[in-house]
């Protein structure tokens, strides 16, 4: 439970960083981004808020703004943003790249973010995303191939089906990480053409010497 609370502050944190919001547009963005699977209610938003702002990361002011559902002369929505300790929370929180950074309940949220999030912890990430992944996949093929003849065709079909979404995950994982590594290569000086060396103006002109030499 600890674990989900957790990814859920940092997904609100990680909202309110680009832009204050209210707690109706905060629990759509939510939903966009933890899931369908994990859709946020309003029962599980507003505890976790009332939290951040009781521990100092938020703070909530009134806005005269309605929402779009309510009736004339219902009371204004709180619009929730990030105070200087939340946003130094925010930024230690994006700095690990400990295991619980690329497991099943909170990689999705991390990535995500990975816009605020340095390239060195971007690349922690993914590389131990792949290697869990490595290993699920390892578990699952030694499992089908030990009970693929005890299996009915849709169970069969199902643990192909789970199979297959791990290897497009890891091959997709391996793009981003060779994408990553990449921005981090020494690139070429902008002042250097490529396919070129300091000693190829020379070459030329000790050529046209040596043309002028055969012809004098």
């Amino acid at each position: 439970m600890r674990a989900r609370s957790s990814v859920l502050e940092l997904a609100i944190l990680g909202l309110l960083q680009e832009t204050p919001m209210h707690g109706y547009e905060l629990r759509k963005r939510l939903n966009v981004l933890l899931g369908s699977f994990r859709a946020l209610s309003y029962g599980s938003l507003y505890p976790a808020l009332k939290g951040m702002v009781a521990r100092g990361l938020i703070v909530g002011s009134d806005s005269n703004a309605a929402p779009p559902h309510a009736l004339a002369g219902k009371r204004s929505r709180i619009v929730y943003e990030l105070t200087a300790e939340g946003k130094e929370f925010l930024q230690e929180a994006l700095a690990s790249s400990g295991p619980a950074a690329w497991e099943d309940e909170s990689f999705d949220v991390r990535f995500a973010l990975f816009s605020q999030t340095d390239a060195e912890t971007r690349l922690r990430i993914l590389e131990g995303r792949r290697t869990r992944l490595a290993e699920r996949l390892e578990t699952i093929r030694e499992s089908y191939a030990r009970a693929r003849e005890r299996m009915d065709e849709y169970t069969l079909e199902l643990q192909r089906h789970g199979l297959e979404q791990v290897e497009h995950e890891v091959r997709w994982l391996d793009s981003l990480i060779d994408t990553e590594r990449g921005r981090g290569r020494t690139r070429i000086s902008p002042g250097a053409r490529p396919g070129t060396d300091d000693n190829a103006g020379g070459d030329s002109l000790a050529g046209d010497d040596k043309k002028k030499k055969e012809r004098g």
